[in-house]
């Protein structure tokens, strides 16, 4: 079996996959990858089926080696990714090879990023997904984050040509949008005055379960208990301190805070990859813009898979 070892293990370096679903009433969040889009695109770089794992990390990747030759891929944002000393571009598929040492160094313009082996991370299921939930220390390897020294096996795979895509995948500019609710009548027209005209950035207080956004404090005029209720990906909760908190991957299932709102699915992975201390602006649209924006946005993904190639 294929041996993938960590050398120099990364910032929260982890097993994802698709995310775990069906299990909110018993208490575990989905989980799986931050970006769902740069991580579906590693995965089809290698050839790997949906259900197949690779790494996510934060901001630094660090060293890996494998025991047997296989297809490997970076993606996220920008980073100096090299196999023995030889630079090799992020968003394309390279050979490793035995006794070769995959590096990726810092991520420029995004805080996720992902490396996927041909053959997928060969880690069992666990509730119908091989992802990490590091919060319930569940799944993935171990259900942790990984440490130098680990050895992880890998699926069976084997050489094969380059890929890349013949198009270049970027990240839409623009504000991040969002839909009210479910407790926006608890704010007044001051705190959504606030929400939509001033500006806020994603603090370096984030990690799988949510991410802290720098700005005006939010007032809840109708109180900042609730009872505890649903706790959706995107959701904007204010806490008693005002700061507002965008729920992701690994949040809680239920929250006593309200949520003013909701960030759109299609903006989420956009969100999450934002550097902290970026300045953004929220707007708000409605519910059936925001399905018609999922749909849009599922079909650029897929056409930036469908346009991955072999180089001529």
């Amino acid at each position: 079996m294929n041996r993938l070892e960590v050398v120099r293990a990364g910032l929260m370096v982890s097993v994802q996959a698709r995310p775990r679903t069906g299990y909110l009433a018993a208490g575990v969040s989905p989980s799986g990858p931050m970006d769902e889009s740069a991580f579906r695109i590693a995965q089809a770089l290698v050839g790997n089926e949906d259900g197949a794992a690779a790494l996510e990390f934060a901001q630094f990747g660090g060293s890996y080696r494998v025991s047997a030759p296989c297809m490997v891929a970076v993606t996220g944002g920008a980073a100096q990714v090299t196999i023995n000393g030889r630079a090799m571009p992020l968003w394309e598929s390279h050979a490793l090879r035995p006794g070769e040492t995959l590096e990726i160094g810092p991520m420029r313009g995004a805080v996720w990023g992902y490396l996927a082996f041909s053959g997928g991370i060969a880690v069992p299921e666990l509730l119908g997904s091989r992802a990490t939930h590091v919060r319930n220390a569940m799944g993935g390897f171990e259900g942790r984050v990984l440490a130098e020294g680990d050895m992880l096996p890998l699926g069976e795979s084997a050489l094969a040509p380059p890929r890349r895509l013949t198009e270049i995948f970027h990240y839409p500019q623009g504000p991040i949008r969002i839909v009210a609710g479910p407790q926006d009548d608890r704010f007044d027209a001051r705190a959504w005055a606030q929400l939509l005209t001033e500006p806020f950035s994603v603090s370096s207080r984030r990690d799988r379960m949510a991410s802290l956004l720098d700005g005006p404090l939010l007032r809840a005029v109708g109180g900042h208990d609730i009872i505890s209720d649903a706790t959706p990906a995107g959701s904007i909760q204010v806490p008693g301190s005002g700061i507002a908190t965008v729920l992701t991957a690994e949040r809680q299932t239920t929250g006593g805070y309200p949520k003013i709102a909701t960030v759109i699915s299609a903006d989420l992975p956009r969100l999450a990859q934002m550097p902290a201390g970026k300045p953004f602006h929220f707007v708000r649209i409605g519910q059936d813009e925001a399905e018609d924006r999922l749909l849009a946005e599922r079909e650029r993904v897929e056409a930036a898979i469908r346009s991955i190639a072999t180089p001529v």
